[in-house]
């Protein structure tokens, strides 16, 4: 009998040599000596080989050992408690005649050798290895969101440290271009056609448009730094093995150029599609064309760019984790995050759809409250809450609603990071066995060789 990996078989090997000759029936068992006792001697008036055992033999003609019954030197084991033993199996006798095995086992229990009812303790793989936050195997949907929350939970000292640190740049940054920039812009009427003159209208689009990109940058910056270090952290945190913010940021820092270009040309692209697409409508409108021609035609290209930038967002969505994870260039972890998405893009854009949802919810339902309460200390009420007051909102309402921005920011930031690098890691396995490397690298002994391993936690 083939044994399943992971569990041994509770009856030993077959015989090769089979029964003796001159046994008085296929129920006495061979004369010779078994490897536990020595072989009986006879006596001058024993009666034959099968004497001494005929207290505890079974009924003649029912002693039939199929393969992979007990040895023929060996007597049965005592039957352990529970209805699978003790008589007849489910379905029938077992082999042997009605008894079954000597009268006592019942045939082979159900479950023996891929029968469907032993009970469910023996039969199937073992369960994969879990040095760290996840099982060595490909994930599921759950696994992956599960991972991402025990890797937060884990190492919640690094990984809501790195987030905060990077939501209280991001905040700061947008509550003061709200405050200082946009509330000058949108507030005094510079924006209104009906009164404000060219000069006002240019001097407030460029004081906006240069606020915003820097909060941009600012923000872009914080997000590849927390990018880097999350995705070391969750690398780790596969392993099962501890990591400090420090250690995460000597890990992370030669890739950090690298990373920032592969972001920007992601970036690059995606809105470079989007505007490829508006351009012919837009140049229609330019050269006083149909309008209503141009609208249109602007309005479908756009459509039709933002289709196709979601397509490369996705087919390249693993590229970051390849990047910093396999120290690739920034073209090879394009075309590796391409060929792991490749017959997998609609699983990827789900699982990044699912977690931009999750995320998306969860801040929502950290930041309404503190928006509300801002409005209601403002003394504005639903104005501010709204930007009804001609795009003026009070500094109490913005530091109060940025303070649940924050919080939010903290606590989401790790599960998009999370999840963008177990989806990597999980097409991996899916594609190159890359489990095996994990246990390796995890110390997991005996791995995928067909002998058990160690299987701590699930």
């Amino acid at each position: 009998m083939t044994d399943t990996p992971g569990w041994a078989s509770p009856g030993s090997a077959p015989s090769s040599e089979g029964r003796e000759p001159g046994a008085s029936g296929p129920a006495e068992p061979a004369d010779r000596p078994g490897p536990a006792e020595p072989a009986p001697q006879p006596g001058p008036d024993a009666q034959g080989p099968g004497t001494k055992w005929s207290a505890e033999q079974p009924p003649p003609g029912q002693w039939s050992a199929p393969t992979g019954a007990p040895g023929p030197d060996q007597a049965p084991p005592p039957p352990p408690p529970g209805p699978g033993w003790g008589g007849q199996p489910p379905g029938g006798p077992g082999p042997g005649g009605p008894g079954g095995y000597g009268g006592g086992y019942g045939g082979p229990p159900a479950g023996w050798g891929g029968s469907p009812a032993w009970g469910g303790g023996w039969g199937g793989p073992p369960p994969a290895a879990k040095p760290g936050v996840i099982p060595l195997r490909p994930l599921g949907v759950g696994e992956i969101l599960d991972g991402a929350v025990s890797t937060m939970r884990t190492h919640w000292r690094s990984v809501l440290g790195i987030s905060l640190a990077v939501a209280l740049v991001t905040e700061i940054s947008l509550v003061l271009l709200q405050g200082y920039i946009l509330d000058d812009a949108l507030a005094g009427g510079a924006l209104d056609s009906r009164t404000a003159t060219p000069d006002e209208v240019l001097r407030s689009l460029r004081d906006t448009v240069i606020g915003t990109g820097l909060v941009s940058v600012i923000s872009a910056a914080a997000m590849v730094v927390a990018t880097a270090l999350l995705t070391t952290i969750t690398s780790r945190a596969v392993l099962g093995k501890p990591v400090t913010t420090g250690e995460a940021w000597r890990a992370s820092r030669p890739q950090l150029p690298r990373l920032c270009g592969l972001l920007l040309l992601l970036g690059l692209i995606v809105l470079g599609v989007i505007v490829a697409g508006a351009l012919p409508g837009l140049l229609l409108l330019i050269s006083g064309g149909s309008d209503a021609g141009g609208a249109v035609l602007m309005v479908l290209g756009i459509l039709g760019g933002a289709i196709v930038a979601v397509w490369l967002a996705v087919r390249y969505y693993l590229a970051a984790p390849a990047l910093m994870l396999e120290h690739q260039s920034i073209g090879k972890s394009m075309s590796r995050s391409a060929k792991l998405v490749r017959g997998s893009w609609w699983r990827v854009f789900g699982i990044q759809l699912l977690a931009g949802l999750i995320a998306n919810i969860v801040s929502a339902i950290v930041a309404v409250p503190f928006a509300v309460i801002g409005a209601a200390v403002s003394g504005d009420g639903m104005a501010d809450l709204l930007g009804a007051d001609g795009g003026h909102v009070s500094w109490s309402f913005l530091i109060i609603r940025g303070i649940g921005s924050l919080i939010g920011a903290t606590l989401t930031l790790p599960i998009s990071a999370g999840v963008t690098v177990l989806l990597y890691i999980d097409q991996r396995i899916r594609r190159e066995a890359l489990d095996l490397e994990l246990a390796r690298a995890a110390g997991v002994q005996d791995y995928g060789t067909g002998a058990p391993g160690p299987v701590p936690g699930s």
